[in-house]
């Protein structure tokens, strides 16, 4: 049987077999093990011819029936250019980039929607081609498309003629790119356009090497400002603070001023002066001049001459004015704090032997030789020899420290280790109670006046004591020196301390 030259004849033929013979879902249709017609009997006519496997109908029968396709549903859908905003949110999620995308979106549209409603009239303006390229006037054409739907609402038409163009984006690791653009300023269209061309401005970022995020930005304008808050505060702050320690400053210099009496700085009379000056005299030298009684010391005029300028103090001087500063306090003992003070041979004979021996000073403080215990004092005040160096310690009992004093601003801790020692010792001899002195503060005074030179250490160890015994700060330095050598010597002579 020749081949079919034609789906129409192919048609034909299939048609009129079908008609002359019965259906393929007949029972009395017959179908070998293989899937071709080997024979074909019809129900009416037992006569009816076989059909050859290479027949029409027999290569036909081996597809299956054919189905009706799926009905097509057509609707007017837009597709963006880079997708829908919902495709691109379940694509990329709630991102940085998709709301600045859906952002970008949105101006886009604003700016181009107002560009539609411009003048159907066209307006160029040319410029001369012989005008440079920094000037600031460019050609401009404007075009209106009558589609709606087309978003390029102004195109180039020259090299030389700057135009705004549908915004371009980029990949979203790069950023939105727009074509270049300048517009100028239109007077005559409406308030609109300006609000437009804002817009455009707003979405012209640079190239790949100069571009910024957006977030980046923000940041820094954050970070810029957050530390200029802080340095501003901080200067509010360390402004207040100086005019606080200024105001007390001057508040402290105030009280100063007005707690140090005129006492211990009484100028020294004429006859005073010529007192002194006799008793440096060379007539003078080997005859005593004063004899204190209680505590049984002589003063010559030997002895006497270390009070002049440039001279070491001795032994006797510091302690018969140590004796003058007690007899002082009970005098008035309303006007002085109640005071003990040691002699200058009291700290070596406490440290002798092994470092420290309370026996060998424990008679020094009996309740009938002083009259008072020692534990009732306010302060206790003990010369310290350092070979040639002269230190105050005090035991402070009203402010509860071991303070050390030392002109060219020493310090030994070992010093107050000895007295805490002593204190705790005495007042457990003496009145039976034990105290713990771990609690008090150990205090190496900074803040006094310092010796200018290598003899002044006995003259400044003698007035800390002078002036702690009276309540006062250490109100003085290196300049009253020499007016407390020359009122030393008046006091010694007179036997009284003012």
């Amino acid at each position: 049987m020749g081949a079919l030259t034609s789906n129409r004849k192919r048609g034909d033929e299939y048609s009129s077999l079908n008609h002359g013979h019965p259906s393929l879902n007949s029972p009395n249709f017959q179908i070998a093990k293989r899937p071709r017609f080997s024979s074909m009997q019809s129900s009416q006519d037992n006569a009816a011819p076989v059909l050859s496997s290479k027949s029409a109908i027999a290569r036909v029968s081996r597809y299956p029936e054919a189905k009706p396709p799926l009905p097509r549903v057509h609707a007017p859908c837009r597709t963006l250019k880079f997708g829908s905003l919902s495709s691109r949110g379940n694509e990329y999620g709630n991102t940085l980039f998709d709301r600045l995308y859906e952002k970008c979106y949105r101006i886009k549209n604003f700016a181009l929607e107002t560009f539609r409603y411009l003048p159907k009239e066209k307006e160029v303006v040319e410029l001369d081609r012989d005008v440079e390229e920094d000037s600031s006037i460019e050609e401009i054409e404007l075009i209106e498309d009558d589609d709606d739907d087309d978003d390029d609402d102004v195109k180039i038409v020259e090299p030389n003629v700057i135009i705004v163009e549908e915004l371009e984006t980029k990949a979203p690791g790069s950023g939105f790119q727009t074509t270049p653009s300048k517009v100028s300023n239109f007077s005559d269209t409406p308030s609109k356009l300006e609000d437009a061309g804002l817009a455009l401005d707003s979405l012209s970022l640079h190239s790949d090497s100069d571009y910024v995020p957006l977030y980046k930005k923000l940041l820094e304008e954050y970070e810029q400002t957050s530390k200029l808050s802080r340095l501003s505060l901080d200067i509010e702050l360390a402004e207040k603070s100086r005019s606080r320690y200024q105001a007390q400053r001057s508040t402290r210099k105030t009280q100063a001023v007005e707690k140090v009496p005129s006492e211990p700085f009484i100028p020294l009379t004429k006859e005073e002066e010529a007192e002194i000056a006799r008793a440096f005299s060379s007539s003078n030298r080997r005859k005593v001049l004063v004899v204190h009684e209680n505590s049984n010391l002589q003063i010559t005029g030997q002895i006497l001459l270390c009070l002049r300028p440039g001279a070491w103090l001795n032994d006797e001087v510091i302690n018969l004015y140590m004796e003058l500063l007690k007899e002082r306090e009970k005098r008035d003992p309303k006007k002085y704090l109640k005071c003990h003070f040691f002699n200058t041979f009291f700290y070596k004979k406490l440290i002798s032997g092994n470092g420290y021996d309370y026996k060998s000073v424990r008679r020094w403080t009996t309740q009938r030789k002083l009259g008072y215990s020692i534990a009732d004092c306010d302060k206790i005040f003990v010369p310290v020899h350092k070979e040639i160096h002269w230190c105050l310690a005090v035991i402070n009992k009203k402010e509860e420290k071991f303070q050390y004093l030392d002109s060219l601003k020493g310090k030994d801790t070992r010093v107050m280790k000895v007295l805490a020692k002593y204190y705790v010792d005495e007042v457990k001899d003496k009145s039976g109670k034990d105290i713990n002195v771990s609690s008090w503060k150990q205090e190496f005074v900074e803040d006094l006046p310092e010796q200018q030179n290598g003899y002044d250490c006995g003259m400044f160890m003698i007035k800390y004591a002078d002036f702690y015994s009276r309540g006062l700060g250490l109100r003085f330095n290196q300049e009253h020196m020499p007016y407390f050598r020359l009122r030393t010597v008046k006091e010694i002579l007179r036997l009284r301390a003012e």
